[in-house]
């Protein structure tokens, strides 16, 4: 099983951190690995770099292209979308500071929910703790000045 914890990062921050992602899954494994005073501090940093995810927006990006799909499953903020011998599998569950998308099977069953959060205009980032990988669900363009 895969999980990923996606959050929405700041604009300026993702702007000034893009290409340094590896900072931010560093500052993430760190809060969760750390107690006591330190770990209110992290906490903070978290707050101000991270926004609360915009639950209803997201929620009508993922209706909208659901729709006409029997396999959508919503039980209250989570989305389960399986195949019909449930084999693969994704569950994304909307929080107020995070995603979180739980994937199993074959490595493309996430890609429904991520091309979905890929319409969303915000900087996102997807975090795999357990593997850690981590990147931008739409990476940041860069403007090239002449």
């Amino acid at each position: 099983m895969r999980a990923y914890q996606i959050y929405l990062i700041e604009d300026e921050v993702a702007e000034y951190y893009y290409g340094r992602e590896r900072m931010f899954y560093d500052l993430f494994i760190e809060y969760f690995h750390v107690s006591g005073r330190l770990k209110q501090i992290i906490r903070r940093q978290i707050e101000y770099i991270t926004k609360p995810i915009p639950v209803l927006h997201i929620q009508y990006l993922v209706g909208q292209a659901f729709a006409k799909k029997k396999e959508l499953i919503v039980e209250d903020h989570v989305y389960k979308f399986r195949d019909s011998d449930r084999t693969n599998g994704v569950e994304l569950m909307i929080g107020e500071n995070s995603l979180r998308l739980q994937a199993w099977g074959k490595f493309d069953s996430e890609s429904a929910f991520l091309e979905i959060l890929r319409k969303y205009d915000g900087r996102l980032l997807a975090i795999d703790f357990e593997n850690e990988r981590y990147g931008w669900i739409k990476p940041i363009k860069e403007r090239k000045y002449v």
